[in-house]
């Protein structure tokens, strides 16, 4: 064809060069989601490609179990292993690895930390397969939390060995009626017709031997040929020979096959139904369907006695008008129905049940009085399971409980009983009433379906127009088969066969019931009404079978199946599965992976009618169906038409492309596009002749399967019908003019269908797999095929003509316009009428052929001067235009399009640009980068709309038809297109503005430009984007992205790296932050420390860059930096990232602004500070005290010297050091001071009263609390002042917190905590505070003293406890208990008391303050009550205040919300969050809930990283409303709130306090682990990770150690001494190791005896490990909790119910198990410190020896396999007489007795208790039991 030889020419003209590497398999990722499952979502894949998944922010802080039935084995290739769909594969979990390395192994459950990790899989082999995972354990009966489906397709092979692949888009399929290929000789001939005619693709109707009907679809034996293939061979033919005939046609023609199989039902006269059946649904075993089955034989009779003429005139035997009808319907409603008597047989005999209940009711004692209406049980009518008539029963155990009760109106036992009779029986006639309405609604349904049926048949329009009634042809179609014969039979003979022993013939007919739902047996109960309603369409000539719900409830049913499904799929290269809708889905997902088993590669099509694209995704899930039958013809129009190609034809032209792995995008279910299918008229009736070649061209040219029917190309003008045709196929014939029988080239449509045919193919194999439809009038459609590589377009144009054109039909069409030039035209080809003289056309009596006097000649490679079709070739610009000649309808033009020779380059270069991008830096942009700091990041990546302008810049980019972008900088870009490029939206408007021109392009250099630092960047851009102006324009939104893509990744990569990211990509996200909340904002800079010298030359290189309090409300001028802000995010923006130099500078600044003793609240560049703020100072302290701590060489920043503002404004500019400034700070609030801001009034603030710009600090001298502020304004975070005069709250504060806050107490005892350190250390010159009284005396605290008195006071001032007690000193005020008070002597006592999200801050910033079990009492009612999806309320939901919704434009006159007076009245604030996780996690140590306060830590985290995730800011908001709802006014990405969130994520390092313990896993061979536990975690036998140098070790620390140290003898214990050493639990020592027979040691914990030593030691620990805080998770698993007092021999193991996966390592989860191949001692253990297992006490037990003898005693025992799983702690002794005993289980650190004396005398103190005890019950009881005696008469 044309196409190939072009390609074959540019091949031939293009230099050599080096064959290109092949390009890596794609990986396709699917993200895991809490709650998610996908039961009706489709996921495509390829084979070879790499499917991963990944885990969503849902399930951060879970311990994931992810399975799949996808069969893994050693061999990624192997696609022949048994696929077994109930056996699931236990997946390996891995994290990324650092620059393209094979990320660490987890193992199979690892916790959820962030979402860097994955499982992977290489896809091999087809099918469809489930996964699903589970939390805390492989065996959770919680069920699964996520699960879904991939749906990886077959590769299609034809030719010998295979050697030609057919793409599953290039499949071009013809249906054939089996039975109308005649005897088996004449196939091949026939058949060539499809391989002339360039299908590659045959589909066989069944070709089993078929019922009395000739049905193609009606079977009568599946396991036998049609006899009718085998005449005038001689011989039976079998399937060996139909098999042969495929070889040859796969081998020769390359062409493939599938056959129908029907597992729904069989042909009515199949042999075996007779021997089973229980097969079928029959009246005998189903006897629901009786009274449909009298039915069908009165319909039957009716039939019998209408074609007999007994119902003449009104009714003749030939019904031909309305009125005859009718009068059916009459006969029906007046004779029929009511004879029958239906209803009598759901109905119950109400006399003999009333006179039953007599006796019962007679013999038993009545209730005193009736049930309560809530218990009183409900009568109903149970119908009689053999349907008899009057046969229907009730529970009379709840007549009598309803009924038999005592009457107070009755005198006597019989009146009350024939009281009671008299009631029930009213209530039976009622319920035999409502169910006889019921059958009567059944029967009128059943009236009028009948009715509309034969309405449709007889007399419509578009039916059949059927007049004869007869048996052929009955009024209404049989849904049952009888053996005797009804039509004959009276009422009662018919009756009594059904209720006889006949009933199990009587067999219910299949058929098809219009709106039903598809994943619901209509036969069987309750759907199967529908036979009483007469709501399906039967088929009257086959039995519906019956299989159950598994292959014991009809064995021979299956097994039979079974064998016909493996039988056709060894013979065929496919299934088509008929009838899909209506088989039951656990029937086709056995039999097809049955099939699959056989034949791994199974093309399977199905047909669908279930009218829900979700319903069809399940049945593709769940039985793999790899494409799904669709009409062309459903099309009512060409535009329905066009829009059924895009929908089912691929992508759209112009895609975004990805170049690294992508997200798992959902798809339709993969079609096979048919212009006609054999179930159908011919559209020669529905359409015109005319419209035939113009639908098969557009077919052709959708991206998926296509297919036709056998007699369309031919253009036969009639149905060729499933049942009623019996004429043969005409054989190929080569000739011009074919002989009786034959077809030729010239037949038809043949020849443009060949080319049309072949063109689909070639379009497939070459890449062409995106689409766009061009409706260029209401008849002509334009299909493009797209090549993303070359960037190569086929154009096909089609004239159409749903309805006959008229004579004079040929016009022009508009002209038709694309960008590139014209390269070739391909194919002209048009209907014509070759015959004008052919007569009316007539059926032949032996052979199917269709209209003669029509042909399509088709012209290849035609010159454009030479053209048919089109007049002339004109361009504009890049675009060229064609201009049409007058066309005929029918006609068909097919050109290919090359881009212009620059476009050409453009998208070469482009492309090697995209190959490169895996490197990281496509575009070279780190040397440009090189010299560029974090503020310079700023502008490039983000900068908001006030910040550009603010810089000088026009704003964001504005979108037209979207609005503007949220950031100046790529981010802005990027956010958008994140949005987009998933789901390919190419109509968005950024989209359109991208194709309309260069502007955002322009933009995004032209600002950049600007900056002479950035103009480096700035060119680099300009050469990314240069190529994409050259583009046609539909190609440039997806090359845009691209480029755009490429350098938003190296700059966020070179940002990384510049900030110190931590690991995982959540820190990293949260740590990029900083870098968009930092920037250089000429209206809000920071003021400089030092006042800088006149002398001094101007500063040259980075700019200084300023905190934004948050995105887009807090940006520029005045409102950018506030001091309290600043300094709540200041460690997790800058400390935690590395960013000292910014910290310092941030910290010094503000310091240079001191006054009063306070940080100013709103900065200004330090010119107009506000200094009504009480806590920016204590946050400050509290930065300065965490910058010492953590920044290297922090402590010099205390001799930083500082200028303040205030001196230089004082004209004495000194200097002085930063500690000087920390101590003024608090000797001013430790004198005390009352201040009046300057400047007071309107001018600052336009709300507050007057008596708000007083200011009060102080420190309390009882309790050494900070306190101040007044009730008229508000010195803390909950600031909101009211502003609104409608509603009367302007100038009143909502939460003024005057008093001692909570956290303000919490930041103060931390500073004097701090400084007392540091003065101890020599590191700080003043040991405390000094106040000096107004009679001159002095007052004096040392930072430690007043440390204490706050910690001493502290409980009793802001504990509410649980119950009432004596310290309450307002128990009137109390709301709430168990919990802390937000302040300590506010000026409104009531709020005191409050619940507020405060007290967590207090608790994360000083833990030491708080009683931890207190604590956690109140943290779990902020849990309960305060805790959101984003962050924590600020007010108790229960409080009268409690306003969740803010608004800041609320204009009401309700003064609790009028504009926003609700700031901090209930709605969620984002950065309480993460200081609520810090203060969880201080506490679960001593609480002993470390394990689960972690995992809980990173749940509450999940929706902050999926918001994180989602927002277009890339930042977490300032707060929400009620339950994480979206709030306008918020801040969109707020600094402390992602602060917050960091600073939860990175705790401290490590404790050092730690306890090693020795785990023994089971089995014999299995070596010992040793694993890191903290102090509170031995008993959730949860591991931590160790790093050694830069390698993580999970399960088995120390190999290496270990190894080293064998030369130092077997029997030396291998122990390393970690400096500097951890405080150990008592009693934890060493493991010995044990030489085993084949000279590899052993380590094994000692049970047996004691080992003492003078000093602790660590377990083959090597020297550069050192602990890392990681997730620990105890797990919720409802089906087995971790129980700390298991048996004393540890924890039974329980084998996992997957199969485990034999390539993994040997590693499996952070948990320490193998997950290996199982064997007959494989186990998995489940992790839980055994708590009763006692030790022998006193030193009596020791036994003598050296190491050496205790090994040698104890290997044997040591050796053998383990049958629990134990946790061994042992302890070890001095002397060289050393005995072991296991570790008593307790909580860790509960008090623990000594060795020794010691541990002995306590020993003896227990045992005299336990006897004192003992001795005292039974005197008690002795007691008793006296004077219970003595007190009897």
């Amino acid at each position: 064809m044309a196409i190939e030889r072009s390609a074959a020419a540019e091949a031939a003209r293009a230099p050599a060069t080096p064959t290109a590497a092949p390009l890596p398999a794609p990986t396709t990722v699917i993200t895991l989601e809490h709650g998610e499952h996908f039961d009706s979502t489709l996921y495509r894949f390829e084979k070879g490609c790499y499917l991963q998944f990944c885990p969503g922010p849902s399930l951060l802080g879970r311990k994931v179990f992810l399975y799949t039935n996808y069969v893994l084995t050693d061999d990624e290739q192997d696609d022949q292993s048994e696929f077994i769909r109930n056996q699931y594969y236990g997946l390996e979990w891995r994290a990324e690895g650092e620059e393209g390395e094979k990320g660490e192994s987890l193992g199979a459950g690892p916790l959820v930390t962030d979402t860097d990790l994955y499982c992977k899989i290489k896809l091999a082999r087809a099918g469809s397969f489930h996964f699903y995972f589970v939390y805390d354990n492989a065996e959770s009966k919680i069920g699964p939390q996520g699960s879904g489906w991939f749906h990886v397709a077959p590769t299609l092979r034809a030719g010998p060995g295979g050697a030609a692949r057919i793409p599953l888009d290039g499949v071009a399929m013809q249906t054939v009626l089996a039975k109308s290929l005649g005897p088996l000789p004449r196939w091949e001939n026939t058949l060539r017709v499809a391989k002339e005619t360039g299908y590659n693709m045959i589909h066989f109707t069944p070709i089993q031997e078929l019922g009395g009907s000739n049905s193609s679809y009606s079977i009568a034996n599946q396991l036998k040929l049609n006899p009718r293939f085998g005449q005038d061979t001689g011989r039976e033919v079998t399937f060996a020979d139909v098999e042969n005939i495929v070889a040859k046609i796969k081998n020769d023609w390359n062409m493939l096959s599938i056959c129908d199989v029907v597992l729904n039902h069989t042909a009515n006269e199949t042999s075996w139904v007779a021997e089973h059946p229980e097969a079928t649904y029959n009246c005998g075993s189903c006897a629901y369907l009786r009274p449909a089955a009298l039915l069908d034989a009165a319909l039957a009779a009716l039939t019998a006695r209408v074609a007999r003429a007994l119902h003449a005139p009104p009714v003749p035997p030939r019904v031909t008008q309305h009125a005859h009808v009718e009068a059916i319907k009459h006969i029906l409603e007046t004779q029929v129905v009511p004879e029958l008597r239906l209803h009598e047989m759901y109905m119950c005999n109400v006399s003999e049940l009333v006179q039953e209940f007599y006796f019962l009711a007679r013999n038993k004692v009545p209730a005193v009085k009736a049930p309560a209406e809530a218990e009183r049980p409900v009568l109903k009518l149970v119908e009689d399971p053999q349907y008899r008539r009057l046969r229907a029963t009730v529970d009379l155990d709840a007549a009598l409980q309803l009924y038999n009760v005592y009457r107070s109106e009755c005198y006597d036992e019989e009146s009350r009983l024939k009281k009671c009779c008299e009631e029930l029986k009213l209530n039976l006639e009622q319920l035999n009433e409502a169910a006889a309405e019921q059958v009567r609604g059944h029967l009128r349904a059943a009236v009028d379906n009948v009715v509309a049926g034969m309405r449709y048949y007889r007399l419509q329009s578009d039916g059949p127009k059927i007049e004869e009634v007869s048996a052929k042809n009955p009024l209404v179609p049989r849904y049952f088969t009888w053996a005797c014969d009804v039509e004959s039979c009276s009422s009662a003979e018919v009756e009594a066969a059904l209720y006889g022993g006949e009933g199990g013939a009587v067999m219910a007919h299949n058929g098809w019931v219009m709106g039903a739902d598809p994943l619901t047996d209509f036969a069987a109960r309750p759907a199967a009404a529908v036979y009483l309603r007469r709501d399906l369409l039967a088929w009257g000539d086959s039995i519906k079978l019956r299989y159950g719900d598994k292959p014991e409830d009809s064995p021979f049913l299956w097994a039979h199946m079974r064998e016909y499904v493996e039988l056709t799929a060894e013979v065929f290269d496919g299934l088509r599965l008929d009838n899909c809708h209506s088989t039951p889905l656990h029937v086709a997902e056995y039999m097809l992976d049955c099939a699959r088993n056989v034949k791994p590669d199974l093309y399977v099509v199905a047909e669908l009618f279930t009218n829900s694209d979700q319903v069809d995704n399940i049945f593709v899930n769940r039985l793999g169906i790899t494409s799904l039958i669709r009409e062309a013809q459903s099309a009512w129009d060409s535009h329905e038409q066009g829009r059924l190609l895009h929908r089912f034809g691929g992508r759209g032209a112009g895609a975004f492309m990805w170049g690294g792995p992508r997200p798992a995008v959902p798809h339709v279910a993969r079609a096979a596009l048919y212009d006609l299918t054999h179930d159908n008229p011919s559209p020669i009736d529905k359409r015109s002749v005319w419209d035939l070649l113009p639908s098969s061209a557009l077919v052709s040219m959708a991206c998926c399967a296509t297919g036709s029917t056998r007699g369309y190309d031919e253009l036969v003008p009639h149905h060729v019908h499933v049942v009623d045709e019996s004429r043969l196929y005409c054989e190929w014939s080569d000739g011009a003019e074919p002989a009786e029988g034959g077809v030729g080239p010239a037949c038809g449509i043949l020849a443009a269908k060949r080319a049309l045919n072949e063109l689909h193919l070639q379009l497939a194999q070459g890449g062409y797999d995106e689409v766009y439809v061009d409706q260029m009038d209401a008849d002509v459609v334009a299909v493009t095929r797209h090549e993303p590589r070359s960037r190569r377009s086929v154009i096909a144009v089609a004239f159409t003509a749903f309805r006959p054109p008229a004579a004079a039909a040929r016009r022009a069409p508009p002209p038709l316009r694309f960008e590139g030039q014209l390269e070739q035209i391909l194919i002209e080809t048009g209907l014509r009428i070759k015959d004008h003289t052919a007569g009316p056309f007539s059926k032949h009596p032996r052979y199917i052929t269709g209209l003669a006097q029509y042909d399509a000649p088709v012209r290849r490679d035609v010159p454009l001067a030479q053209s048919d079709v089109f007049a002339a070739e004109r361009t504009e610009g890049q675009t060229t235009i064609l201009e049409f000649k007058p066309l005929s309808p029918g006609t068909v033009v097919v050109i290919r399009v090359a881009p212009h020779p620059a476009a050409a380059s453009a998208v070469a270069a482009l492309h090697r640009h995209m190959e490169l991008a895996a490197g990281g830096d496509p575009y070279g942009l780190q040397p440009a980068l090189a010299e560029l700091d974090l503020v310079d990041f700023n502008v490039l990546l983000y900068r908001c709309d006030a910040e550009e302008r603010d810089a000088g810049g026009g704003g964001v980019y504005d979108v037209p038809g979207h609005g503007p972008l949220v950031y100046a900088g790529l981010q802005g870009v990027i956010s958008l297109l994140s949005e987009i490029t998933p789901n390919d939206d190419l109509g968005h408007p950024l989209c359109d503005n991208l194709r309309a021109g260069d502007w955002l392009m322009d933009y995004t250099c032209a600002r950049l430009e600007r900056d002479p630092r950035l103009a480096a960047v700035a060119a680099k851009y300009r050469e990314a984007f240069r190529p994409i102006s050259a583009l046609p324009r539909f190609l440039v939104p997806a090359y845009f992205a691209a480029a755009a893509g490429a350098l938003h990744g190296a700059l966020v990569a070179a940002a990384l790296r510049r900030v110190r990211a931590p690991a995982g990509t959540l820190r990293a996200a949260l740590a990029l932050t900083s870098v968009q909340l930092t920037g250089h904002v000429p209206s809000a800079t920071l003021p400089a420390p030092l006042p800088a010298s006149p002398t001094a030359p101007a500063p040259r290189g980075p700019r200084p860059g300023s905190l934004s309090a948050g995105l887009p409300h807090f940006v520029v001028g005045y409102t950018r930096c506030w001091g309290r802000d600043t300094f709540i995010a200041l460690r997790g923006m800058f400390l935690l990232t590395g960013r000292y130099e910014d910290a310092r500078l941030h910290i010094l600044s503000y310091g240079a602004c001191l006054r009063h003793g306070l940080i100013p609240n709103l900065l200004d560049c330090g010119k107009n500070a506000r200094y009504n703020c009480r806590d920016a100072v204590w946050w400050w302290l509290y930065c300065v005290q965490q910058y010492c701590k953590e920044a290297p060489d922090g402590l010099s920043l205390l001799s930083e010297p500082v200028c303040r503002l205030q001196a230089r404004e004082e004209g004495a500019p000194a200097a002085a050091p930063l500690h000087e400034l920390l101590q003024d700070a608090l000797d001013t609030h430790f004198q005390g001071l009352v201040f009046r801001e300057r400047n007071a009034g309107r001018t600052i603030d336009a709300h507050m009263t007057d008596k708000g710009f007083n200011v009060q600090i102080g420190i309390d001298p009882e309790t050494g609390f900070p306190f101040g502020g007044n009730d008229s304004n508000c010195g803390t975070w909950m600031d909101k002042m009211g502003s609104s005069d409608k509603a009367g709250n302007r100038g009143q504060p909502a939460t003024p917190r005057d008093g001692s806050a909570i956290e303000l107490v919490a930041l103060a005892y931390s500073t004097a905590r701090w400084l007392a350190e540091l003065h101890r250390a020599g590191r700080y010159p003043t040991p405390g505070l000094v106040r000096r009284h107004r009679d001159g005396t002095l007052t004096s605290w040392t930072f430690a003293q007043w440390a204490d008195r706050i910690r001493a006071s502290f409980e009793r001032h802001f504990w509410v406890p649980p119950t009432p007690a004596a310290p309450d000193a307002r128990p009137d005020l109390v709301h709430r208990r168990a919990i802390y008070k937000d302040t300590h002597g506010a000026s409104r006592p009531w709020a005191d008391y409050q619940l507020r999200c405060n007290f967590p801050v207090a608790m994360a910033l000083a833990p030491d303050l708080f009683d931890p079990r207190h604590a956690w009492q109140a943290l779990d009612q902020v849990e309960k009550l305060l805790l959101g999806p984003l962050g924590v309320k600020t007010l108790d939901p229960a409080d009268w205040a409690y306003r969740p919704d803010y608004d800041n434009s609320n204009d009401s006159d309700d003064p609790s919300v009028a504009h926003g007076f609700n700031y901090h009245q209930g709605p969620e604030w984002g950065w309480p969050l993460g200081f609520y996780v810090r203060a969880r996690l201080a506490f679960a140590h001593p609480c002993g809930k470390h394990a689960r306060a972690v995992a809980a830590g990173y749940r509450a985290l999940g929706p902050s990283a999926a918001e994180l995730r989602a927002s277009p800011w890339r930042g977490l908001p300032e707060l929400t409303n009620a339950g994480g709802a979206y709030c306008r006014d918020s801040c969109r990405s707020q600094a402390w709130t992602a602060a917050s969130a960091l600073e939860a994520l990175a705790r401290p390092a490590a404790r050092l306090s730690r306890t090693i313990y020795n785990l023994l896993q089971g089995g014999r061979d299995r070596p010992l682990s040793t694993v890191v536990y903290s102090d509170r975690l031995l008993r959730y036998g949860l591991p931590l990770p160790v790093r050694v140098g830069r390698r993580r070790l999970w399960d088995e620390l120390g190999r290496g150690a270990v190894t080293e140290r064998r030369a130092a003898g077997p029997r030396a214990a291998h122990v390393l001494s970690l400096p500097p050493v951890p405080r150990l639990a008592p009693r934890a020592g060493p493991l010995l190791g044990i030489p085993s027979p084949n000279g590899c040691t052993k380590y094994y914990p000692r049970r047996q005896f004691r080992f003492r030593s003078s000093r602790r030691r660590i377990f083959i620990l090597p020297a550069d490990c050192h602990f890392l805080e990681s997730i620990l998770w105890e797990g919720e698993s409802v089906h087995r909790s971790l129980d700390y007092r298991q048996p004393a021999g540890g924890v039974e193991p329980c084998r996992p119910r997957p199969v485990a996966l034999k390539r993994l390592s040997r590693m499996s989860s952070a948990c320490g198990s193998a997950l290996e191949e199982p064997d007959e001692g494989g186990i998995r253990p489940q992790f839980a410190m055994p708590d009763d297992e006692r030790a022998a006490g006193g030193a009596g037990g020791e036994e003598e020896g050296s190491e050496g003898e205790a090994a040698e005693l104890t290997y044997e025992a040591l050796v053998k396999p383990s049958p629990r799983v134990s946790v061994i702690n042992l302890s070890e002794r001095q002397n060289n007489k050393e005995a072991w005993r296991p570790l008593e289980r307790k909580v860790l650190n509960t008090a623990r007795e000594g060795a020794g004396a010691g541990g002995r005398g306590a020993r003896l103190q227990r045992a005299t208790l336990r006897a004192l005890l003992s001795f005292s019950g039974l005197f008690y009881t002795v007691a008793f039991l006296t004077f219970y005696f003595l007190s009897l008469p």
